[in-house]
Parts: C-alpha cells; sequence; structure tokens
C-alpha cells in the first residue's frame, strides 16, 4: 500500500474518535448551561454569577454530567445548586462533604426544600478525624470541588488552639480521588509579596502555599485560570476579605466603595492525582 493511502486510511479511522469527543464536549456545554440556568436556583445566589463565573469554573475543571464530585464545604450550596441538576442530568453523584456537626445545615435545607433534586446527595465528614467519620470512599471521586475553602483550613478555622489543620485536608481529598481524578480550587489570593501571616487572620492565601499543599500530598499541578480575576482588590482591607461583598462585614461604612470593588481576586487552580 502506499505510504499517502495508509495516512488517509488512518485519518478516516480518527476522524469519527475526534467527532465524537467534540459531540460530548458540546453535550457537556449544554448541560452546564442549562443547571446555571435552573430556576431552581435562588436569585440572591443567580445574582452573583458575575463575580463567581460558574459556568467557565467548572468547564475549566472539566466537570462532566455523568462524574462522581466531592464538593468540600458546601456552605448555604450556591455551588450545589447548579452541581446537583448538572449532574443528575448525566447519571452523576454528588457528595457533600463537611463537618457533620455544623457544616451542612445548608444541604439539609435543600434536601428539605427539593427532595427530588437534592435528595440524593450523599452527606460525609470531611476533614475527618474520627476514625468512625463517615467518609468519601478513597478512589471514589472524579472530581474534588472546593471554593474559598483552603484559606479556613490554613486559619484552623473552628480547630482548637486554631491549628492549621490544611496538610491533611489535602490528603483526605487526595485519597478520595481516583487515579487521574481532578481537584479544582478557588480562593480568596494573597499576593506573593504579602507576609505571609496574613494567611493566618486575613481570609486570603497565597497561590504558591496552595501549591505546595497540593503537591506535598502528591497532586501534580495542571493549570491556572484567571476567571475569578479582579484587579481592583488589593487584599489588604481593614476586615480581611469579610471586608467585600457579598459579606460587607464594615455594613454602611465606605458600602458603596467595597460594592464598586465587587467580590475578591481569586485565585482558580487544577490539580490531578496522577495515574
Amino acid at each position: 500500500m502506499k505510504p499517502w493511502i495508509a495516512a488517509l486510511g488512518a485519518i478516516a479511522i480518527s476522524m469519527p474518535a475526534a467527532s465524537a469527543e467534540n459531540s460530548g464536549s458540546s453535550q457537556h456545554n449544554a448541560a452546564l448551561t442549562a443547571a446555571v440556568a435552573a430556576s431552581t436556583r435562588t436569585d440572591t445566589n443567580r445574582a452573583r454569577d458575575k463575580y463567581r463565573h460558574p459556568q467557565d469554573t467548572l468547564a475549566f475543571f472539566g466537570v462532566k454530567p455523568s462524574d462522581t464530585v466531592v464538593e468540600i464545604w458546601p456552605g448555604g450550596g450556591w455551588y450545589t445548586e447548579i452541581l446537583a441538576p448538572y449532574l443528575k442530568s448525566g447519571g452523576g453523584k454528588l457528595y457533600a462533604a463537611a463537618p457533620l456537626d455544623w457544616g451542612i445545615e445548608g444541604i439539609a435545607k435543600l434536601k428539605g426544600a427539593d427532595p427530588a433534586l437534592y435528595g440524593p446527595i450523599q452527606t460525609v465528614d470531611f476533614p475527618a478525624f474520627d476514625a468512625t467519620a463517615t467518609r468519601v470512599p478513597d478512589g471514589s471521586a472524579d472530581v474534588v470541588l472546593t471554593f474559598r475553602n483552603v484559606h479556613n483550613w490554613r486559619m484552623g478555622y473552628r480547630r482548637e488552639g486554631k491549628a492549621d489543620y490544611s496538610a491533611e485536608a489535602f490528603k483526605q481529598m487526595y485519597a478520595m480521588l481516583k487515579p487521574g481524578g481532578v481537584l479544582g480550587i478557588e480562593d480568596h489570593r494573597l499576593p506573593e509579596n504579602a507576609d505571609a501571616e496574613r494567611e493566618r487572620s486575613s481570609g486570603y492565601i497565597k497561590v504558591s502555599t496552595v501549591r505546595r499543599l497540593a503537591e506535598a500530598a502528591g497532586f501534580r499541578f495542571a493549570g491556572a485560570s484567571e476567571i475569578n480575576a479582579n484587579p481592583k482588590d488589593s487584599a489588604d482591607w481593614p476586615n480581611g476579605v469579610w471586608t467585600l461583598p457579598p459579606t460587607l462585614t464594615l455594613k454602611e461604612q465606605d458600602k458603596d466603595k467595597y460594592l464598586s470593588i465587587g467580590e475578591s481576586d481569586r485565585m482558580t487552580l487544577k490539580f490531578v492525582k496522577p495515574r
């Protein structure tokens, strides 16, 4: 057979696979668009899309509707309102991982309000310091997502003596994932030239610190996005990141100023558990 004929054969064979891949990606995008636009989302949460960019963020992390996803510390369920219908559309599975004694009130409210949509969410302890705690099974998750939480672990939030437990948190997230699985992180970004001690009180954390923690746990850095960047945020506010919306801890004091700045400047980082 002539070499050029063989080459044409190879092209003909590869084209359907590429087409199928593009088709799958297109379907995922459509399902994600529908989830972001879902009528089950609250108006209050939807109003923050301009700051949080959920569609671009989840697309960057590569979340598929058929995935098993762990949402770490979902809080009131801002991202849960999107992830639940998205994963339901493709037969995926969602875990809500938080301390069961104080961290799942938001998920409980969602389950009560719409059992059909949120009822299947499984709640588990995180971080799990007790050997008897309910955990995500090791090696079972395709994606672990944590939004604005690493700084809390670094600050020792709700731990005796404010002990830093970020390293243990990353080890546990690593254990949850399948080989090749993705860890997606979004958090308030502290400038690299800032005093590292500010990570313990400001709500901001350095990209280098997050990378160090992830890589020490075994993760491989897979990329960064500026989807959630905000150059107006100088990260040096009187009450830390909570000075800015949505918290606005100073209430009416300079409120217009902080509203004009918007929500924080945030890193968006993707890590992979090696195969």
